[in-house]
C-alpha cells in the first residue's frame, strides 16, 4: 500500500547507544529520540540489542518512546548478521515501516532501513578512531540496499567514496544542539578554581588532538600568567599520552582534567570559559564548538574534517597542528574586540541548527523510502 506524506509512520530506531555512560554518539541519538517522538506522523519505538542492558532501556528513552528488547547479547545477535539476515529487528520491535540503525550497525528487515554513519576514521584514518567499527556489518547492511545518514557533507562525500556509493543512497541531515539552557560562570570556574580558561570538551582520543593543545597551551601561559586550560571529557585511547603531555609542560601546573561533566556542568564550564578550543585532526560534525557559539564563547578550532562547514566564518580556523598559529588564535581570541566579533558570528551560526528541523527531514526521509 502505498502511504501519504502525512501517513502514521512506525518507526524503530536504534536506542542501544543510550545506555552506559553517553558520549556524542549517545547523546546525539537521545536528542534524536526526544524529536522524532513529538511529531504527530510518526510512532517511535526504540530498541536496543543488549543482554546486561535491556533492563535500562525504559529509563533511558523515558515517556519520549516504546520500546523493544529481548534477552540476547549483542554479541552473538551481531555474528548472526555477520553470517545470515537474521534475526530480523522485527523480531524485537513487531511489525513497523522503517528501521533506523542510529550507530552504524543497520539491521536486517523486511522494510527500509537507514543507517547512521558519523564518520569514516575507520577506513581512512584507524589509527585515530575513537573504537572498532565493525566494518563487515556496515557493508551487509549497504548490500542489503540501506540508506545512509550522515550530519555533514563531508562525511557524505567520504561515504560514497570508502564504500562506492551513488550520492543518493546517502543523506545529510544536519542535527541540533546537545545542550540548552544558561549556565552559570561562577560555578563553572569555581569548578576548575581558575577565573579564566581555554575549554576542551570532549572524549580522550587520538583525533582530538589534544597532546597538541597543550603544547600550544604552554606557549601561551608564558605569556599570559592567568590563563588556564581545561580539558573535560571521559577518558579514552589517548588519556596517557595527554598525561604525559601535560607532565613535560612548562605549566602544566595549569592544565585540569575534570573527567566526564553532566550537561548541567558542561554549561557552567561553557558560561566560564574564556575560549573553547577544539583541534581535531578529524571531525563528522563538531558538537561542542556550536555549542559554545550559542553560549557566547569565542571558538578556535581546526580547519579539518567537516568543521569548517560546520562552524562557517564563525571561528577562529587554525591547521590542526600549527602550535604556533594555534598559540596566536588563542590570544587573539581572548582579546574584547575580536571575542565580541566571534560571539556575534557564532550565535547566528548555532541557530542554524535546530532539533526540530533536524526531526523534519528525518521524517521525510522516513515517508519517502516507506512509499
Amino acid at each position: 500500500m502505498r502511504r501519504s506524506p502525512t501517513s502514521h509512520l512506525r518507526v524503530a530506531v536504534d536506542g542501544t547507544p543510550l545506555l552506559g555512560v553517553r558520549t556524542g554518539v549517545g547523546r546525539t541519538v537521545a536528542a534524536t529520540v526526544d524529536a522524532l517522538a513529538t511529531r504527530d506522523d510518526l510512532d517511535v519505538t526504540a530498541y536496543a540489542i543488549t543482554w546486561r542492558g535491556r533492563r535500562a532501556l525504559a529509563t533511558a528513552v523515558g515517556t519520549a518512546a516504546h520500546t523493544a528488547v529481548r534477552p540476547l547479547p549483542a554479541r552473538a545477535v551481531q555474528a548472526a548478521w555477520r553470517r545470515i539476515d537474521m534475526p530480523r529487528i522485527e523480531w524485537w520491535t513487531g511489525a513497523v515501516d522503517v528501521v533506523h540503525g542510529t550507530n552504524y550497525v543497520g539491521p536486517p528487515a523486511r522494510v527500509p532501513v537507514v543507517v547512521s554513519v558519523y564518520d569514516v576514521a575507520f577506513a581512512l584514518t584507524p589509527e585515530l578512531a575513537d573504537k572498532n567499527h565493525n566494518v563487515e556489518l556496515i557493508h551487509r547492511a549497504l548490500d542489503r540496499g540501506a540508506t545512509v545518514h550522515t550530519n555533514s557533507e563531508h562525511v557524505s562525500a567520504q561515504v560514497c567514496d570508502v564504500f562506492d556509493l551513488p550520492a543518493d543512497r546517502v543523506v545529510c541531515i544536519y542535527p541540533g544542539l546537545l545542550t540548552s539552557g544558561t549556565g552559570d560562570a561562577s560555578r563553572g570556574r569555581a569548578h576548575v578554581g581558575a577565573d579564566r580558561y581555554a575549554l576542551f570538551l570532549g572524549q580522550i582520543g587520538p583525533r582530538k588532538n589534544l597532546v597538541h593543545l597543550v603544547r600550544a597551551f604552554d606557549v601561551v601561559a608564558s605569556t599570559d600568567p592567568t590563563l588556564h586550560l581545561v580539558i573535560a571529557g571521559p577518558d579514552g585511547a589517548d588519556s596517557v599520552n595527554v598525561g604525559r603531555a601535560i607532565d613535560a609542560a612548562t605549566h602544566g601546573a595549569r592544565v585540569h582534567r575534570v573527567g566526564y561533566v553532566s550537561d548541567a556542568q558542561r554549561l557552567d564550564l561553557l558560561a566560564g570559559a574564556t575560549v573553547v578550543t577544539f583541534p581535531s585532526l578529524d571531525e563528522g560534525f563538531g558538537h561542542p564548538p556550536l555549542e559554545a557559539m550559542q553560549a557566547g564563547v569565542p571558538v578556535v578550532a581546526a580547519n579539518a574534517g567537516s568543521l569548517p562547514e560546520v562552524l562557517g566564518d564563525a571561528a577562529l580556523l587554525i591547521a590542526p597542528s600549527d602550535t604556533d598559529a594555534w598559540a596566536d588564535a588563542i590570544t587573539r581570541a581572548s582579546d574584547p574586540d575580536v571575542a565580541a566579533d566571534l560571539v556575534a558570528r557564532g550565535r547566528t551560526q548555532a541557530a542554524r541548527y535546530r532539533w526540530d528541523r533536524c526531526a523534519d527531514e528525518l521524517s521525510a526521509l522516513y515517508h519517502r523510502l516507506a512509499r
